[in-house]
């Protein structure tokens, strides 16, 4: 940059330093010249404002009328959103947070200022605009909708896991859905950018300021994946802002008639980070299951979803776990939480493809009944939902797959859902390959919730 620099001064002098007529004729290549170098000198030459908000995106942190705003940014700033309700005055609300300096495990120990502020008393259903950084810099103007947390609302998500920074190829048509209003929440089941620590977190920089075009307009509730590892899952738990106190490491919260469990299945795989993990996950589960079946809230929340990214079961044709007749992840169904718990519905990803699963439970099939498999069934129904495209490609599978295997793809794609109440929930797959066409679909239907349906 010095010698362009140079080049482009002494252009400037040696036009100078010509006759008038012949200065003329060399005007305008000089002109061009200067003015390219210049240009070139803006972009390359003027260091980043590393006080302006970047990576911007919400999270439910679970409390009533609430909403987390998180970004980053490169230098110590104020953390400050400002805020007001759509069609009123422009920022006419404040709130204030905190920051939290990140630093990279890679060789060059890169430092991020992870901001978060915490807006509270928001109106249920009611639509904010909102921009957050500082006096130092702010961030683009975004908007979200604060979650209707009545029991009877409906709920809409999109459902993906493994999704890179490379390669993403669900991403444009998730952020015009996103934009334009279909989404309600986003569930992203695992696996990160490939990899967020990569490049001494430059990856994960990017990849996050890739899905801030539907990260910051609604929430965006997240899993860890294999890939999250490095570094005891550093990235990953500082750079998102979930419920409660785990790290986002395992967690629950609750929206429509649906609660939603988040849990790791990696503390099952990179045990060097602590064997107590699968202990504190498991105490964790079982309490916050015991609480969901409460008569009470089992009436209120009868839908009880969990989201993990390793499948308990899949017909995949590599050498991962669930390929085994007994998966490390089923260590959660040898618990006897999803039977006695009566969970209806599990979300998993890791397989770069998506498979629909008849109810299925100890490797044997429970449908409803022959005609109609999913109405009333006698075990969970699973979902596996890892194709949203990544550099690792997509994943191929077994010829013949095990009877409980109802339909699988391995198109580039992302799943819908909405849990319409108390008795029905819709899900459908969304093949990106075919310019979105709808590839799959089924009806979730149950009379009865909890550990008596499957009597």
């Amino acid at each position: 940059m010095v010698g362009l620099r140079g080049r482009c001064i002494s252009v400037c002098w040696h036009l100078d330093s010509k006759p008038t007529e012949e200065k003329a004729r060399m005007l305008p290549a000089g002109v061009f010249l200067v003015l390219s170098c210049w240009v070139v000198s803006l972009v390359l030459g003027v260091p980043p404002i590393e006080t302006q908000p970047e990576q911007v995106h919400i999270s439910y942190p679970g409390l009533h009328g609430s909403m987390m705003v998180s970004w980053t940014t490169f230098s110590e700033a104020d953390s400050m959103v400002e805020y007001g309700l759509l069609g009123g005055k422009l920022f006419e609300l404040v709130a204030k947070g905190s920051s939290a300096v990140f630093v990279d495990g890679g060789s060059e120990k890169r430092k991020l200022f992870i901001h978060r502020v915490m807006l509270t008393r928001l109106k249920p259903g009611s639509t904010y605009v909102y921009h957050c950084g500082s006096e130092a810099g702010w961030s683009n103007i975004f908007y979200f909708t604060a979650l209707n947390e009545s029991s009877d609302w409906s709920p809409r998500f999109a459902l993906f896991g493994d999704m890179g920074n490379k390669n993403p190829q669900s991403l444009a048509r998730l952020q015009k859905e996103t934009q334009v209003g279909m989404y309600d929440v986003i569930l992203h089941i695992g696996d990160f950018a490939y990899d967020m620590d990569e490049d001494n977190a430059r990856i994960g920089d990017e990849f996050m300021r890739q899905i801030e075009s539907i990260a910051a307009y609604v929430p965006y509730m997240t899993c860890p994946g294999n890939h999250e590892n490095n570094y005891n899952f550093s990235n990953y738990k500082n750079r998102f802002s979930m419920p409660g106190d785990t790290e986002g490491l395992w967690y629950s919260w609750n929206v429509g008639p649906a609660h939603i469990i988040s849990f790791s299945t990696e503390v099952y795989f990179y045990v060097d980070y602590g064997l107590d993990l699968i202990v504190k996950q498991y105490e964790w589960l079982r309490n916050d299951l015991e609480q969901a079946n409460k008569p009470e809230n089992r009436k209120s929340r009868p839908w009880v979803i969990t989201m993990g990214h390793r499948p308990m079961y899949c017909s995949n044709n590599d050498s991962d776990d669930c390929t085994l007749f007994e998966s490390l992840v089923q260590l959660v169904e040898a618990y006897n939480f999803v039977l006695i718990s009566g969970v209806d519905l599990e979300l998993w990803a890791h397989e770069h493809t998506y498979e629909r699963l008849w109810p299925v439970y100890g490797f044997m099939v429970y449908n409803g009944s022959k005609e109609e498999p999913y109405v009333n069934p006698k075990a969970p129904v699973h979902i596996i939902t890892g194709s949203a495209g990544c550099r690792e490609k997509h994943d191929g599978f077994i010829p013949d797959p095990r009877d409980w295997s109802a339909f699988r793809n391995s198109d580039y794609g992302y799943t819908r859902m909405q849990v319409f109440n108390s008795t029905h929930l819709y899900i459908e797959q969304v093949s990106d390959d075919q310019n979105g066409k709808v590839i799959d679909s089924m009806w979730l239907v149950k009379d009865q919730h909890g550990a008596a349906a499957w009597a």
